[in-house]
């Protein structure tokens, strides 16, 4: 029951990201927010959602050690499931973690080429091969329009559905584009399904649904986070 009660009490419902998982269209998806608000929480929480309906998930933390990157998911995982018992969370963990895997670069040494070299060997060796793909750190900074679409590419050429972005804003730079998807993302809007933004809010944090074609609500919808945990709130 716990791993049900799991699926079905998820916020992220709302955004409907199991059937975008489930066309046979490739999608991308983009978290931003400012240094220290949560991108990887989200990222985390988007990544159990995926592993609790069974989908393999390949986790890409650039600058960040593996041992960090596997903290998210033991604590996130243990707050959503604070009100399950013992036994029954223990039973899901170990269900759901052949559904991750977790590889690491260097802030330095991170391209799409050595992913895809990577990945190659994970699928060719019948190790790994994941539906969805997340990649926290990726310096949008330094990349163009182009670098962004080969990455939609390299979804059709590997089979994966969902790859999922998280990038830094500054409070500065005031760009942002015709959706209010802010710099350093502004002109790469149009290569991105979902676009996710944290933003404080008095004392609270919302989760400002900027852009979403699978999506059952209207873009400018925000959903509430728990400042105390990064939780997305349940309605």
């Amino acid at each position: 029951m716990a791993k049900k009660n799991l699926v079905m009490k998820n916020p992220l419902r709302i955004l409907g990201l199991e059937k975008k998982v489930k066309e046979k269209g490739a999608g991308m998806g983009l978290v931003v927010a400012r240094a220290g608000l949560g991108k990887t929480a989200i990222l985390v929480q988007i990544a159990l959602d995926s592993m609790l309906w069974g989908d393999k998930v390949l986790h890409v933390s650039i600058g960040e050690s593996f041992d960090k990157t596997r903290a998210w998911y033991d604590d996130i995982l243990a707050l959503m499931a604070a009100d399950e018992k013992s036994d029954s969370f223990q039973t899901t963990v170990a269900e759901i973690m052949p559904n991750r895997m977790i590889m690491t670069f260097k802030e330095t040494n991170f391209n799409q080429v050595k992913l895809e070299e990577r990945l190659d060997d994970l699928v060719e060796q019948n190790i790994y091969k994941p539906v969805c793909l997340i990649i926290d750190g990726y310096d949008f900074q330094a990349e163009s329009h182009a670098a962004l679409q080969e990455f939609k590419e390299f979804m059709v050429r590997k089979g994966l559905k969902m790859i999922w972005f998280s990038a830094t804003t500054h409070r500065a730079d005031e760009r942002k584009s015709p959706l209010g998807v802010p710099a350093p993302c502004h002109e790469l809007e149009d290569l991105f399904d979902v676009a996710l933004m944290i933003a404080p809010k008095n004392d609270a944090i919302d989760l400002k649904i900027l852009k979403c074609n699978c999506c059952e609500v209207d873009p400018g919808t925000s959903l509430t986070l728990d400042p105390s945990t990064m939780l997305i709130k349940k309605a």
